[in-house]
């Protein structure tokens, strides 16, 4: 019997989720535009660097800062539209479920006291406020995550492992905190039900609990529930808020590790203030860099800086005038370029 009628309510609370599934593909859609929106940054970047610093146009830095300003506003936009659907979707599965919920609290209570029975309607508010909540959102932005690994991966393998990986130990952190949390929160929320239970018992009669001089008493009694509604909310934030510390520092950890091996190294001047030894020792570096199939990009005026370099650009006045390797480069562009390969060897001019 038990089985039968709970599989009732299983029915009855997929009928009511079915009729704004709709409305979830509209937010999927919406979902699908703001995450490709999300790359605007780093493309409008792309563009300065490409269009904008080579040929100093102030008009298309303008153009392209207008087209960013539009696309952001137009992500906000979207992100906002889909918050809007998502509290109407709320707003709707707890209308339609009101009536039923407050009928099986109230007949639960007729048929005796039962503290679970109590926060049924409290329940259905906390399932209304999940379906609003940036944590619903947030699943809506997941399948896009694949896009963006790829993105990473693009630019070397062992970024894409080391994200997936510290991806997959913040997903079991945050599974550690949910199982570890509900009972404590459950508690918390079950002597914190009790304690205002207690409290409307005592001012619905005050006047007799006045008359009989029993204030103190009824307050002793309250303070009992009450001290234990506080002393598991605090439990709660404990655990709640160590996991919490976790989580941050292994996402800024997995921030640093992404710079900690660089697969591109940029330099610029390098070797400005460095003795014999010091080029040696930057050479080296450079060398063992370029052995890992890593790049290193060197923006620099003196020959001993260009010594490991395989591909040359030359600009003058953020005009291309040059580009390809070495020494094809230094050939077309230097009258002295036996005296630049002197120079740029161990010892030579610096």
């Amino acid at each position: 019997m038990d089985k039968r009628y709970k599989q009732r309510g299983l029915d009855e609370l997929r009928s009511v989720r079915r009729e704004s599934r709709i409305y979830y593909w509209i937010v999927g859609i919406f979902s699908f535009f703001v995450n490709l929106l999300m790359l605007t940054g780093p493309l409008y970047m792309l563009q300065v660097y490409d269009r904008v610093l080579g040929s100093r146009s102030e008009a298309t830095l303008i153009a392209l800062s207008l087209l960013v300003v539009f696309l952001y506003g137009t992500m906000g936009v979207l992100d906002f539209a889909r918050g809007r659907i998502m509290a109407r979707v709320g707003a709707r599965f707890q209308a339609r479920l009101d009536r039923r919920v407050f009928e099986a609290v109230v007949r639960k209570s007729a048929l005796g006291s039962h503290d679970k029975s109590a926060t049924g309607l409290r329940d259905l508010e906390s399932v209304q406020r999940l379906l609003t909540s940036p944590v619903l959102m947030a699943g809506f932005d997941i399948p896009w995550t694949p896009f963006f690994l790829f993105g990473i991966a693009i630019f070397h393998p062992w970024l894409a492992y080391l994200a997936v990986s510290g991806g997959a130990v913040l997903i079991v952190v945050a599974i550690m905190n949910q199982v570890m949390t509900k009972l404590p929160q459950a508690k918390s929320n079950l002597a914190g039900f009790q304690s205002e239970a207690l409290s409307e018992q005592i001012r619905s009669e005050a006047e007799m609990i006045r008359s009989l001089g029993m204030t103190g008493a009824a307050f002793e009694r309250w303070s009992v529930a009450r001290d234990q509604s506080l002393e598991e909310q605090l439990k709660t934030a404990d655990l709640g808020g160590g996991f919490s510390s976790v989580t941050k520092s292994l996402r800024l950890f997995l921030q640093s590790a992404m710079y900690g091996d660089p697969v591109l190294l940029v330099l610029d001047e390098p070797n400005s203030n460095l003795d014999n030894d010091g080029n040696l020792a930057l050479n080296e570096a450079i060398k063992r860099m370029k052995a890992e199939q890593k790049s290193v990009l060197i923006m620099a005026h003196r020959p001993a800086a260009i010594q490991e370099c395989d591909q040359l650009l030359v600009l003058d006045g953020g005009v291309r005038t040059a580009f390809g390797p070495r020494d094809e480069v230094l050939r077309a562009v230097t009258q002295n370029y036996d005296q630049i390969l002197k120079s740029a060897k161990p010892g030579g001019v610096q």
